[in-house]
């Protein structure tokens, strides 16, 4: 149920004047209208039955700090709890409580299904543009990790987990299972060559998934049937006995990603765009850990052209130097402060990808490089890299 808002404001009130005049959320909070978010939104909340939900504006308010300055659903929330600006900006007193984190994904999921979060974002840029909150006409592009929030297991204990998952569901729909399934899982642990024991888990769980269609009808067994289709399309790709495929059962879309040549991490990837005066986050998009720097760019520029921002100049490492990226910011007439890559223009980059971080190549199979060496001749550099 959709409450109406309480405009009341306390005592506590007051300390909202300890806030700068010029601090950019005081300014925006005074020149942006948010109203337009509860009449968007009112269509996916009953009017007058169940329990009084928090106001669709707050909530969008909170995704969009959370969105201007890279926060976490949990940072945004313990943030807005201590940080003044925030609270004002929420249009909140000091002593009001904030809503779960949880409920912020909830939010997202079932609340704006219909509605994006890039055209919100998109409109909010654009007021603070029109009324000359967001200056200039210079945007930078870059990405941040995150790490997963579970643990990076082995292709051998993925492989028993599915298994495991697989005979637990079907327990649940056929309350027996068939004699004729094996559930005896192999102890990879005991093997001691990896490679075997990647093939020995792989062989048993195309096994159980044979006997299982086999002995058990999956069109009556709904659940067990997409356990099934999952572990199938786990085993189909080529990166996953090689480490660079599912390495959780819990978050399949995560990925090892290299944080630098000898560091690397479990997770995703966030690219954005980002004014460089005011530093206001203008586009994002998230990725995998494997992400390649770059590909979401055309995404990102239009997003925040979009916003009303003139894009004159970019500015970005060395990882954006791609003939793609190259030839739409001149498409544009915008200026590109990129350092130069000597191997933009030799390399297929529908074949190879470049990690900044690493420093290292990688083909479409998730191989990477293994040396790079330089060789100087009277013509020319030439770069040479084996993979």
């Amino acid at each position: 149920m959709l409450k109406e808002k309480d405009m009341q404001l306390s005592i506590y009130s007051e300390l909202y004047y300890k806030i700068p005049k010029n601090h950019t959320l005081k300014l925006v909070r005074e020149a942006v209208d948010f109203s337009y978010i509860n009449k968007v939104l009112e269509k996916s909340y009953c009017k007058y039955y169940g329990r009084p939900a928090k106001e669709p504006e707050m909530m969008v308010k909170l995704l969009v700090l959370g969105y201007l300055y890279n926060l976490s659903d949990e940072r945004v929330i313990e943030d807005a709890s201590l940080n003044l600006a925030y609270m004002y900006f929420l249009d909140i007193n000091p002593e009001d409580t904030l809503p779960h984190p949880s409920l912020l994904a909830k939010f997202r999921k079932h609340r704006l299904q219909d509605v994006s979060l890039d055209d919100i974002i998109a409109l909010f840029v654009k007021q603070c543009v029109d009324k000359g909150i967001i200056k200039g006409s210079s945007v930078s592009i870059d990405t941040t990790h995150t790490e997963a929030n579970t643990f990076k297991a082995t292709p051998e204990r993925v492989m028993k987990r599915l298994v495991s998952k697989m005979f637990k569901i079907l327990k649940e729909e056929v309350e027996k299972i068939p004699s004729d399934i094996n559930q005896e899982i192999p102890d990879y642990k005991e093997i001691e060559d990896p490679k075997v024991a990647k093939e020995t888990m792989k062989a048993y769980v195309e096994e159980t998934i044979t006997t299982v269609t086999e002995n058990v009808d999956v069109e009556t067994t709904p659940k067990t049937k997409a356990v099934i289709e999952n572990a199938k399309e786990i085993l189909s790709d080529p990166k996953f006995l090689a480490q660079k495929g599912v390495r959780s059962i819990v978050d399949q879309e995560a990925r090892v990603g290299h944080k630098s040549k000898t560091s690397n991490f479990f997770g995703y990837k966030t690219e954005f765009m980002i004014t460089t005066e005011d530093r206001i986050i203008t586009s994002v998009r998230v990725g995998n850990g494997a992400y390649v720097d770059g590909s979401f760019f055309d995404e990102l520029l239009q997003l925040t052209i979009k916003s009303g921002i003139s894009v004159e100049e970019l500015y970005g490492d060395k990882a954006y130097f791609k003939k793609v990226i190259l030839d739409k910011l001149k498409e544009i007439k915008a200026a590109a402060y990129i350092p130069v890559s000597e191997m933009a223009y030799r390399i297929n980059e529908e074949l190879f990808s470049y990690n900044k971080d690493a420093d290292q190549w990688s083909c479409e199979q998730g191989n990477t490089t293994i040396k790079k060496y330089y060789k100087n001749t009277k013509k020319q550099t030439i770069v040479q890299i084996l993979l």
